[in-house]
């Protein structure tokens, strides 16, 4: 199916490629620059030529086409994004396997390759294959010493590592409704 994204990210080692598949397309603006956002943060401060003058590339684009940047000590993308920018029901795409992260506030996120993400900056909208649903549901306290990541590592070893790529892992049940935030970013971003 094809959705409208209400938020794109990307974050340095996957925002050039991401940058430059949007620069191919040769369109003149980006969908929803005030919703799309580059983060420096996985390569920084840079520690080599390269990456610095990936850093110039996205603070040029998002400088070019009005697209967010967070700078080198402003936070991690996956953080920063729960923190300020996604709502309850958005639709998140991001060039980072742990865009998921943000599924603990009720937004259909998700990472794509750093193609796909440049589509949805470019158009504002993506092609989705609606996937299948795992609900995990989880009841009574956790034991003394046992931690919500204990809990998905617990499900990765049930599943594996790859058991839920292109399907939704969703978390209900009384320990899940009483789990603080930090649990539920910590079981999300493992998704």
């Amino acid at each position: 199916m094809v959705s409208k994204v209400d938020i794109q990210l990307a974050q340095d080692s996957t925002g050039p490629l991401t940058v430059r598949q949007i620069e191919k397309l040769k369109v003149k603006d980006v969908a929803n620059a005030k919703r799309t956002y580059f983060f420096l943060d996985h390569a920084a401060p840079s520690y080599k030529s390269e990456l610095s003058n990936d850093h110039i590339l996205l603070r040029e684009f998002c400088q070019k086409r009005g697209a967010n940047l967070s700078e080198i000590g402003e936070g991690i993308c996956h953080q920063r994004i729960v923190e300020s920018y996604v709502n309850p029901g958005d639709i998140l795409i991001g060039s980072d396997s742990h865009t998921c992260t943000a599924g603990a506030l009720a937004a259909f996120a998700t990472g794509m390759g750093s193609t796909d993400v440049a589509i949805g900056i470019a158009l504002g909208k993506n092609w989705f294959r609606i996937p299948e649903t795992f609900k995990i549901n989880v009841e009574g306290d956790f034991p003394l010493a046992v931690y919500p990541k204990d809990l998905i590592l617990y499900i990765i070893g049930l599943i594996g590592a790859d058991g839920a790529t292109y399907k939704a892992l969703e978390f209900s049940g009384e320990t899940i409704q009483n789990m603080d935030m930090s649990g539920r970013l910590t079981l999300c971003n493992m998704a």
